[in-house]
């Protein structure tokens, strides 16, 4: 059995020379493993390849480069999708909050018109079901939680019954007492 040391500054101070044993006989040492003197969790943040460099005279060097674990291929593929989901689901959400703010800037509008009238509100109304449709969308892919989707919904409908209340086109009838 052959022993190979090479020693590094860069290595802490207990370890300031790395033992490798050959596992076969000198003239073809192409499998090399850790003599057993090296703990092991001075490479556990990483993987430590090995490989041999023969020159012209009998010595025989050998190259250690320590770098950092690669990311897992499912590792990877989950973060690729967890990617593209995100940006799927980013652009679903701009559509929801352009679709609340356009039919609450026309709600806002129609509340400070005066004289309005109660077929104005008829566009207004589509516009909502629009926006109840994406939101409706959103929650069935999983963009949205159902309880938000349900908040946002409500608010729509609480802005148009409140321009309704505010016109008179709506009265509420009082709750009744038990």
């Amino acid at each position: 059995m052959a022993t190979v040391s090479c020693s590094w500054l860069t290595l802490p101070s207990k370890m300031r020379t790395l033992s490798l044993t050959s596992t076969s006989s000198p003239a073809n040492s192409a499998s090399l493993s850790f003599s057993r003197s090296l703990s092991y969790n001075v490479f556990s943040e990483g993987c430590l390849s090995l490989s041999t460099l023969q020159s012209r005279s009998i010595r025989h060097s050998v190259v250690c480069d320590a770098a950092p674990k690669r990311k897992a291929d499912s590792a990877a593929k989950r973060a690729r999708q967890a990617e593209k989901r995100r940006v799927y689901n980013k652009a679903r959400k701009s559509e929801i909050k352009t679709r609340m703010k356009k039919v609450l800037e026309e709600l806002d509008v129609l509340r400070k018109k005066s004289g309005a009238q109660p077929e104005e509100i008829l566009p207004i109304e589509k516009l909502i079901g629009e926006a109840f449709s994406i939101i409706d969308k959103a929650v069935k892919v999983g963009t949205l939680h159902r309880n938000t989707g349900a908040r946002r919904k409500s608010r729509l409908s609480r802005s148009k019954k409140a321009v309704e209340i505010h016109h008179g086109w709506y009265t509420p009838t009082p709750a009744a007492s038990a």
